[in-house]
């Protein structure tokens, strides 16, 4: 049977708009990017729900944890580790901080213990300006098991809920509770972040599930893709806004709406891709395949970036603990390019090599055991 590789293509395509959109490029580019980019990965997890997981929801939740909690587990725990480390050797420092003006500090033993134990409870705690993109863990892990609750409580429990119907309910209920919450202020106190990313996330992973049951309906040609991206290109103007924390009401219309249009846009163009095996699709395959290893090491990927910008324009040598980027001309110049590449490459060329030398040396011990 031949893999369907079309998503793992868009999956990688969303990574490294994901770095991209880490730079502080100029403000079309960001804008355009998380206007769908993060919806594409919740879409993604959907489309890969089996419904066998209906009769067996704990093996579900107990893969997503294996999946999304251990990893996030292990990483942050890592950076938790090394962070103060990371002072000493000049990649963080309490004078150069991130677009806000706010800097980071050396963990003190107090505030380890704190960080560890929110980490390990709560998924939060994470180092932000080394592991910023930690919260999408959370969010997927906690979209995934809420959608699964809902599909087992709605699933053939009420005869005019079809499969079709019971996705479409638990997108529509996400979409109210998400206007609940915006509509009077409202956080979710148990999650970190206040749950909004979360609500998203249930809804988005209910559509990406209506979509593999509608795949096949759904045409795709270069006119309608053009479409697409002009339409998110208005909404770049227009100031529309992606799954970001401060939610306002027009979002509640124009998130759904712009993240559905950039997956069918990304869709589209990976279906092309798709279609020329070369070297370019089996890139972003493996890329695709292997996100979650960019996600974690990115952003200190990045720093390789700015020690070149740094010697580029003269600047402080303490430049390079700027979050995420340099920001000096980040906006005006073509560093961005250099970042998106770097912060992309880095992390799949080092999870490739240490798969390499970690197959010789159990073949070496299969060899010499025999």
């Amino acid at each position: 049977m031949t893999r369907n590789t079309n998503l793992s293509i868009c999956k990688g395509i969303a990574i490294i708009l994901m770095c991209a959109g880490h730079t502080e490029c100029h403000w079309l580019i960001i804008n355009f990017i998380y206007l769908f980019h993060m919806p594409l990965f919740f879409i993604a997890a959907g489309y890969f729900f089996n419904k066998k997981y209906e009769q067996d929801p704990w093996l579900f939740c107990k893969k997503r944890f294996k999946g999304l909690y251990v990893p996030f587990l292990k990483w942050s725990l890592l950076f938790l580790v090394l962070h103060n480390l990371m002072f000493k050797i000049g990649i963080l420092n309490e004078q150069y901080g991130n677009w806000n003006n706010g800097v980071t500090h050396p963990y003190s033993l107090h505030d380890f213990y704190q960080r560890l134990v929110h980490i390990v409870f709560s998924m939060g705690g994470y180092d932000e300006f080394l592991a910023g993109a930690f919260w999408f863990f959370r969010a997927l892990l906690v979209s995934s098991i809420v959608f699964i609750i809902l599909y087992k409580l709605l699933h053939n429990r009420h005869k005019w809920l079809n499969d079709d119907g019971t996705l479409i309910v638990i997108a529509l209920l996400a979409l109210g509770f998400a206007c609940f919450k915006v509509s009077n202020n409202l956080k979710i106190v148990t999650i970190v972040q206040g749950g909004i990313r979360d609500t998203w996330g249930v809804m988005f992973f209910a559509l990406g599930a209506l979509y593999r049951r509608h795949e096949h309906r759904i045409k795709e040609h270069w006119a309608l893709t053009l479409l697409y991206a002009g339409l998110l290109v208005s909404g770049c103007f227009l100031h529309f806004h992606g799954m970001n924390l401060k939610v306002e009401l027009k979002d509640l219309a124009t998130i759904p709406l712009t993240g559905c249009i950039g997956f069918l846009m990304v869709h589209s163009i990976a279906s092309w891709i798709d279609k020329h095996d070369n070297w370019f699709k089996r890139m972003l395959v493996y890329c695709g395949d292997n996100t979650i290893y960019v996600f974690v090491f990115h952003i200190i990927s990045f720093k390789l970036v700015s020690v070149l910008k740094i010697m580029y324009y003269g600047l402080d040598w303490g430049q390079i603990g700027c979050h995420m980027v340099v920001h000096h001309n980040s906006q005006t110049d073509l560093f961005w390019i250099l970042y998106t590449i770097v912060g992309t490459a880095i992390p799949l060329l080092w999870i490739y090599c240490y798969r390499k030398i970690k197959a010789r040396i159990l073949n070496k011990k299969l060899t010499s055991h025999n």
